[in-house]
């Protein structure tokens, strides 16, 4: 990869080219480079005049193309053609020959929607509140909001619109029922709203739904052609809680504290001196009644007789993150089922013989590939557990996808090869030993600090563009998903401010990436940062804004990330295929994979 160092100093050639019309012949080392990622400065003013498009060797003289945004169409002559932008492309023309064929589905060059289930949308106000928890009455930062699965199932046309190849959702499963104390300063409830906290693997969170609307939201998905990516926790389950310490009968009080406790010990609060985290000091880490948790032949937790964890950042595989109960996935000792999921009325959980906890985790996994027909795992936290698991994991899940295909044989299946992605921060467009790990990409954190100067002047984007395709399709082939928006770091709307023009134009830089790439709901409506407390990442997980959609308010962003989203989704070559800068002024590349050839071109006046 090119030098974070290096590229600032390319401004000054990049920025003398504007204005004149410079169409590349000479090798790729001879191409200017962008603008400084962090130069405000920097903003292409879109053209909406006429434009000659040089289109190189992309399309043969005589070729009809046509424009995807207008649909208007001309003639390859002299190499070239004449258009005019839509005046809501911000200067862009997208060119495909006019007898186009479809083009099949191909990961490298996917889009994938990550949807928090829990803030997405509302389909049933009836399971809103379950297992005795609570709204907080304020901002509500950490608090179930009601997205669930029936919520998803009624928005797969809206996904179907924007191009969207599948939908990575939330981990499912039953969360921890109870609340921790959110942020460094326990400033709120912090509950398993985004799946992250599991209690019981093998059954869904009541607040998400029930298994049968699960199976509706990945049947309808596929009826559309949209794969369904379930996130995946194995490094970890969710911390204790009040509340399930008294509904599951594990751990204990301090002898006699349960008169500072109200009945439901769930709804305690803390005093006007103390915070959400004071209540640990109610609790007996030490107590033997530990065991009736996950046990410590299950985990390292640092209570009771379980072993004390090192921090992630010292022993990244064994160690513990966040305070999280750290699974033992590595260990080679058949386990028993906790005492509390035997004890567990509602979950499937059974007994394995001689099974370890890898195998109860990796059974309890693709359980709901083998009975719903999920099409990959996006892993979370994946360069915590040993690697073996992960191509355990990745093996078993084909297993278990393969006879879900033989047990459905007229069902509507898009896919036929298990996917997996591992998150890896901070990772970049490299290849690493992950690919061997049973992964077939990697997420990509790089993208989301490049984007910004793309979507100030796309141009800035192609010494980007172009090292990502000669990295990913080059002699030894990978994939990476590339974002602009996370759950873990922040949105692009943070970045862009109250710019909507920066929103809108970011789809450009994102959609026309090499490789896969991931929306984060909002990124196409500009959906606004919100809550956050002491924690920065909470506020990256605001409602869907909705009510902005369905008013108008956002049409302009939205409409302009449709037409970009279907315009990839129709040329898989944008993602997985070869990218070639024809001109930079107009900037014009073309990107071909196989019998699919597309031309990108952006006009600007200055």
């Amino acid at each position: 990869m090119t030098s974070p160092l290096k590229r600032p100093l390319l401004l000054s050639a990049f920025l003398g080219l504007a204005g004149c019309a410079t169409t590349v012949d000479g090798p790729a080392q001879a191409i200017p480079g962008p603008p400084a990622l962090n130069d405000s400065n920097v903003f292409c003013e879109a053209s909406r005049t006429e434009l000659v498009i040089p289109v190189g060797e992309a399309f043969a003289e005589g070729t009809l193309v046509r424009d995807f945004y207008t649909g208007n169409t001309a003639r390859v002559r002299d190499g070239q053609v004449t258009m005019t932008p839509d005046d809501n492309a911000e200067g862009l023309l997208l060119l495909e020959p006019v007898d186009e064929t479809a083009h099949a589905f191909t990961w490298a060059g996917a889009t994938v929607y990550f949807a928090v289930t829990d803030r997405f949308a509302n389909g049933r106000t009836d399971n809103d509140i379950n297992y005795g928890r609570q709204k907080d009455g304020k901002d509500e930062i950490g608090t179930f909001h009601g997205g669930d699965f029936a919520g998803l199932t009624q928005k797969l046309d809206y996904l179907a619109d924007l191009g969207v190849d599948a939908l990575w959702i939330t981990p499912p499963f039953e969360q921890m029922h109870g609340w921790v104390g959110g942020g460094d300063r326990g400033d709120f409830r912090h509950y398993g709203y985004h799946g992250y906290y599991a209690l019981d693997f093998t059954v869904p969170d009541a607040n998400f739904g029930t298994r049968e609307e699960f199976r509706t939201l990945v049947q309808q998905a596929h009826q559309r052609g949209i794969r369904v990516v379930m996130d995946v926790v194995m490094n970890h389950p969710g911390y204790s809680s009040l509340q399930d310490m008294q509904t599951f009968d594990f751990g204990a009080l301090h002898s006699g504290f349960e008169k500072h406790l109200p009945e439901h010990w769930g709804d305690w609060r803390p005093e006007s001196w103390e915070n959400h985290h004071a209540y640990h000091a109610l609790i007996d880490y030490d107590h033997a009644d530990w065991r009736n948790w996950w046990g410590k032949d299950w985990v390292r937790a640092g209570i009771a007789d379980y072993d004390t964890p090192h921090s992630a950042s010292v022993d990244p595989v064994r160690g513990s993150l966040a305070f999280l109960p750290d699974f033992k996935t590595e260990s080679t000792k058949p386990v028993k089922l906790p005492v509390f999921l035997r004890n567990k009325e509602s979950s499937r959980a059974e007994h394995l013989d001689n099974a370890t906890v890898r195998e109860y985790l990796i059974t309890w996994l693709t359980d709901w590939v083998r009975e719903f027909g999920v099409d990959g795992f996006r892993v979370d936290t994946a360069k915590h557990v040993e690697p073996d698991a992960w191509r355990e994991l990745k093996a078993r899940a084909q297993e278990a996808l393969d006879d879900y295909r033989e047990r459905h044989p007229d069902a509507a299946l898009p896919s036929e090869e298990f996917w997996m992605v591992a998150e890896v921060f901070p990772h970049s467009v490299r290849k690493t030993s992950y690919f061997d790990a049973g992964f077939d990409a990697v997420i990509n954190f790089d993208l989301q600090a490049e984007a910004k100067a793309g979507a100030r002047c796309l141009q800035a984007m192609e010494p980007i563009y172009r090292e990502y395709a000669d990295k990913l399709h080059g002699d030894d082939p990978f994939n990476v998903l590339s974002y602009i928006s996370s759950h873990d770091t922040k949105l692009f709307a943070q970045i862009a401010g109250d710019d909507n023009t920066l929103k809108k134009r970011a789809a450009a830089a994102l959609l026309f990436t090499p490789g896969a790439v991931q929306l984060f709901y909002g990124d196409e409506s500009g959906r606004a940062f919100g809550p956050t407390g002491s924690d920065p990442h909470q506020g990256t997980r605001s409602a869907m804004n909705w009510q902005a959609i369905e008013a108008g308010e956002v049409s302009d962003i939205l409409n302009h990330w449709r037409t970009l989203g279907q315009f990839r989704q129709r040329h898989p070559a944008i993602g997985a295929g070869e990218h070639k800068l024809i001109s930079q002024q107009p900037y014009v590349f073309s990107r071909q994979h196989g019998d699919d050839t597309v031309v990108i071109a952006f006009g600007s006046r200055n």
